[in-house]
């Protein structure tokens, strides 16, 4: 048996398996003979033994091997556990064995698998534990109790308690006992303490294992010993035997008029015992014990001195009363109210039976959820809930009130799997259930609108496929769904306020007209649906219905918001565009169809005809601004030019001007608003391409001028002033007809709360045209003040405006609300850039070249920095109050990078790193006879580069705002005489056209993009045959890199509103932009 394990028992293996100081112990407890029992699993190999510990307590060890025999794996029953010197005398005494042992034959494999279901039983020195029932007798016709005990064989062999007792069961080890029949009864007394835990006893010895305390858990145990053979007696010395399952029922018979209620034990085969007269276990009962003497046993059924068990199903607790109570009479007067309210239960919770047929026992009807509907006029229904027993029975409430008492004839379990198995409400009618961990529909509920459509065609027949007896009464709608596609059509009629009109639309489905009030509160909502008073309901979800909506938020946005109704101006031609690619026009007006449909049909008409008295040759993108212009001219609508600069925006309009003149539609001059600089440009530019207007410059104030402004412009087609004599002499200007308003260099009305966009706006005029590159420089603000002055309609208001459009797009970036902006001013406004209508203009190629400052010039910058990053970031979270302290110090950290002395007068001993790289680069420009344009913002640092170039011997011209022969200074770039010029940023910024310069140099980035671009593009222009160069100059780890920085996100500002690029947005300076200079 042990013999093929001799590889296996080595010391080595023993000591690597279980440790040198076990195996140490081991080996003295193997010599003293420990070790006994030992057993060998024919199918595991495992070993199993008894080893005597200390004070001779008993303890059970196993032990395995791997599949290589190289080590042991041990359990044992001591406080150790498991790699003890138990194991190791297991093992030491297995190896003496199979040492002293001949070799025997291997075992079969197949008697392996098979061996251990034909080895006998233990014998020999194995001593039997049996288990003593004894039986306490009670007064009535059962037994009382039944207490449990553990007994051995005595001398004169009969069954004693002598020597054993639950407790050394559990605790010690009987050495020489069946060691099954221990831990059969071990697991028995677990099974005990696990049903009725042992709490404090006071009796003398061990507390009393009963046997009705017991559990469910008694009768697996009970098998289990059974099956290990364990022998089971009654005190007397009769069998115990577990029986077949029963069943504990009633039976009801009649005696005497009144009927006889019975718990009874069933054991099959028609035996029916009273359960008065049987021991019931547990609580609620799950067995029950039969004695042989108690009333109503059959006689046989439990042998004599014995005791019979058997496991019962389950007793629900609600029967455990009855069932322990005896026979119940009811009187004959109480047979109709047992059976209708009490029956159903006791049916409910145990078999029902008239044994001898005296009583003909009812038909217990299962509950049904009833649901009532009741159609109410205006599209509503009122709900009920009830619980019915039978078509008679009557409608009960779902639930009890709180504090009533329980109603035996309702079957609650019944009931709450009707309601459990409901089919889930849909999603919008979820408010009609309770909700938890049992929902329910709740009792009594009222619907209206689509909630009725959707119970009418949803709930409801899943409800009654489910068995829910729906009642409907009342007058139902006929509700139908309509898929067809819905009808849109939209109106413009005139009002008494000429630029309005009043805006209609309406919604048709099925030819069914939809009130618009209830269509736009449901998209409001986010409705899904629509219902119609007819029944008939409707998707909203459409994308039709969603950009309606969008659209009329934003119509109602842009007017006043006490105004009733819908509005919209003529200047919104984009709005109407959009509602009519919804569906069809309806009514409109004939100067609604006049003065938009033109301006929105514009691409449809062939090209115009240039005017004849215009001497130039338009261009085919000036042929169209020009018809543009023409379309607006006509319809008495104002707009905004703004195109790239050097593409001629001032030739576009001064063909309409010749237009107008020709037409005889000139009642009254144009009047021209420029810069100073620009006045006499444009006097200049009409002499030469339009030759046949009369054309008047304004160049000084009535007092300056000593004649009225009416005489000064007497006779004129075209007056050209300055917007600073417009601002000064506004009065004048007002009182005068004008047949139209020009706006050049229009960003200089672009804040709304300065006195110059007050004159523009105020100043009367069939026709407002501004003209700017740049209507975007800071923030959305600048377009609309030039859009309110040019198209006053289009966008009312500047606080709706900047609800509506402004911030939801410069702060949240909001790409679908900049859509409709753009959509909104397209018909207004005209923008082409030269990379679009130029392809014939060299290119133009930008670098920035990075000034790395000296070491005491950075040394006084880091100074400067250092102290005024410290102020600016203590005040900028007021920048309001502080902006103009903060832009002090913007400002001179950024002449510090250019030229300290700029700053302090001691510093002029420090030369200035920018200029010695500029003068560097000039030099080789001009060396290789190219001409450039030089620009600052400031005029101290120009001042600053001509000393360098007076010192270099290099001519140049010199261009600001004192300057006053600026004629002489531009020709004297122009003819050659000059091959550099030095120019303020604001003095030649717009206005000029030097096409004959190639480079152009900018010394110091600007805040603003726009500016930089208006100056370089003074080269960059129609009529320049080379490429030009533009170099900025930075310097480096100096406030100007970030100034870079800044341009570039508002140069992101203008492309995504005027062009089709997307990007990030940015507005104006504000606090964290200015802190970002200081990071």
């Amino acid at each position: 048996m042990f013999d093929e394990l001799r590889p296996a028992l080595s010391d080595a293996v023993i000591r690597r398996s279980v440790g040198d100081d076990a195996w140490r112990r081991g080996v003295a407890y193997a010599r003293e003979g420990r070790v006994s029992e030992i057993t060998r699993s024919r199918t595991t190999g495992e070993l199993t033994a008894i080893v005597v510990g200390n004070q001779r307590r008993i303890y059970r060890t196993v032990a395995q091997h791997d599949a290589a025999g190289a080590r042991w794996w041990g359990e044992c029953s001591c406080p150790v556990g498991y790699g003890c010197k138990h194991v190791a005398a297991v093992l030491l005494t297995v190896r003496l064995a199979v040492s002293a042992a001949p070799p025997v034959a291997r075992t079969p494999d197949w008697e392996l698998v098979l061996g251990d279901l034909v080895q006998a039983a233990p014998s020999g020195g194995s001593t039997p534990v049996g288990l003593q029932f004894d039986v306490e007798r009670a007064a009535g016709p059962g037994p009382a109790s039944v207490r449990l005990r553990p007994v051995v064989p005595g001398a004169k062999g009969r069954w004693v308690r002598t020597g054993v007792s639950w407790r050394n069961l559990e605790h010690d080890y009987f050495s020489g006992r069946d060691l099954a029949h221990v831990a059969a009864l071990r697991g028995l007394h677990q099974a005990h303490q696990a049903a009725d835990p042992p709490g404090y006893y006071y009796g003398s010895g061990e507390p009393p294992v009963l046997l009705e305390d017991f559990g469910p858990a008694l009768w697996p145990a009970l098998r289990q010993a059974v099956e290990d053979g364990v022998p089971l007696l009654t005190k007397r010395g009769g069998p115990v035997r577990v029986g077949a399952p029963g069943e504990l029922a009633v039976d009801v018979r009649e005696e005497g008029g009144e009927l006889r209620v019975e718990a009874i034990v069933e054991l099959g085969d028609d035996v029916r015992v009273p359960a008065e007269s049987v021991l019931l276990l547990g609580s609620p009962p799950h067995g029950a014990a039969l004695a042989p003497d108690a009333d109503g046993v059959p006689p046989g059924l439990v042998p004599h001195d014995g005791l019979v068990l058997v496991p019962l199903q389950r007793v629900p607790r609600s029967a455990q009363r009855l069932a322990g109570s005896g026979p119940v009479r009811v009187p004959a007067a109480d047979r109709d109210r047992f059976l209708t309210a009490f029956y159903p239960a006791l049916r409910r919770a145990l078999p029902v039976r008239s044994s001898d047929g005296s009583v003909e026992l009812p038909e217990v009807v299962a509950p049904r959820l009833d649901l009532a509907v009741e159609h109410l006029p205006g599209q509503r229904a009122r709900l009920i809930w009830s619980v019915r027993y039978g078509d008679d029975g009557p409608r009960l409430p779902l639930a009890r009130e709180a504090g009533a008492a329980p109603d035996p004839g309702r079957d609650v379990a019944a009931e709450e799997e009707l309601l459990r198995d409901l089919p889930a409400p849909p999603e919008r009618l979820l408010r009609l259930w309770h909700v938890g961990p049992r929902p329910r529909p709740i009792e009594r509920a009222e619907l209206a609108g689509m909630d009725v459509v959707v119970l009418v065609t949803d709930l409801l027949p899943r409800l009654a496929e489910a068995g829910v007896l729906v009642e409907e009464t009342g007058e139902p709608v006929g509700y139908r769904r309509s898929e067809a596609a819905p009808v849109v059509a939209v109106s413009a009629t005139d009002r008494e306020d000429g630029d309005w009109f009043d805006l209609g639309v309406t919604v048709s489905v099925d030819g069914e007209e939809i009130p618009f009030a209830p269509l736009f509160a449901a998209l409001a909502a986010g409705e899904e649906h629509l219902l119609l008073p007819s029944g008939t309901w409707f998707d909203v979800r459409r994308p039709e219905f969603d950009r309606l909506r969008t659209l009329i938020e934003e119509a109602r946005a842009l007017q006043d918001a006490d105004r009733p109704g819908l509005r919209i101006s003529r200047y919104q031609a984009g709005l109407w565009e959009e509602l009519v690619e919804l569906g069809v026009v309806g009514e409109q007006s004939r100067r609604w169809a006049r003065d938009v449909g033109a301006l929105l049909d514009i691409d449809g008409a062939g090209p115009p005809a240039a005017p004849a008295g215009l001497a130039a040759r338009l261009r085919p993108y000036q042929l169209e601004g020009y018809q543009w212009l023409s379309v607006l001219w006509d319809a008495g609508l104002g707009g905004v030019l703004a195109d790239d600069m050097g593409l001629g925006k001032t030739l576009q309009t001064l063909a309409l001007v010749c237009r107008a003149k020709e037409a005889g539609e000139l009642t009254a001059p144009v009047l021209v608003v420029a810069p100073t600089s620009v006045v006499a440009n444009w006097a200049r530019e009409a002499a030469r391409f339009a030759p046949g207007l009369v054309v008047r410059t304004i160049e000084a104030t009535g007092r300056k001028r000593g004649t009225a402004l009416a005489e000064a412009v007497d006779g004129a087609d075209l007056v050209v002033t300055s917007y600073t004599l417009l601002r000064l002499g506004e009065e004048e200007y007002r009182a005068l007809p004008w047949s139209g308003l020009v706006l050049d260099e229009a960003q200089f009305v672009k804040n709304h709360q300065a006195k110059t966009y007050a004159a523009a706006r105020r100043l009367p005029a069939r026709f407002k045209l501004a003209i700017t590159g740049t209507p975007v420089e800071n923030n959305l603000m600048d377009l609309w003040a030039m859009l309110s002055i040019v198209a006053p309609g289009l966008f009312p208001s500047p606080q709706r405006f900047t609800e509506h459009y402004r911030t939801p797009i410069e702060r949240g970036g909001d790409s679908e609300v900049l859509a409709a902006l753009r959509r909104r001013i397209r018909p207004l406004m005209r923008r082409r850039t030269k990379e679009q209508v130029a392809a014939e203009l060299p290119p133009k190629q930008e670098q920035v070249l990075e000034v790395v400052l000296d070491p005491k010039h950075r040394k006084v910058y880091d100074t400067h920095l250092q102290r005024e990053r410290r102020k600016v970031l203590g005040l900028v979270d007021d920048l309001d109050r502080n902006r103009f302290t903060i832009f002090r110090s913007l400002t001179l950290l950024r002449q510090l990078a250019l030229d300290a002395s700029l700053v302090d007068d001691g510093y002029a001993g420090i030369r200035s790193s920018k200029a010695d790289a500029f003068l560097e680069h000039l030099q080789e420009v001009v060396a290789e006879r190219h001409r450039a344009l030089v620009f600052s913002s400031f005029t101290g640092f120009l001042g600053t580069v001509r000393r360098r170039l007076d010192e270099a011997g290099l001519p140049y011209a010199y261009l600001d705002g004192s300057t006053r022969d600026r004629e002489r200074v531009i020709d004297e770039f122009r003819d050659g005489r000059a091959p550099v010029f030095l120019i303020s940023l604001k003095a030649g910024g717009f206005g000029l056209n030097l096409t004959e310069a190639d480079y152009v140099f900018v010394l110091d980035p600007w805040w603003n993009p726009a500016a930089e671009a208006q100056a370089i593009d003074r080269a960059h222009r129609i009529g320049q045959d080379k490429t030009v160069m533009v170099y900025r100059l930075v310097a480096a780890d100096t406030i100007e890199q970030k100034v870079l920085a800044l341009q570039e996100r508002k140069r992101d500002l203008f492309s995504r509103v005027l062009d089709d690029d997307g990007g990030t947005l940015s507005g104006a300076l504000t606090a964290e932009d200015i802190r970002g200079l200081f990071a």
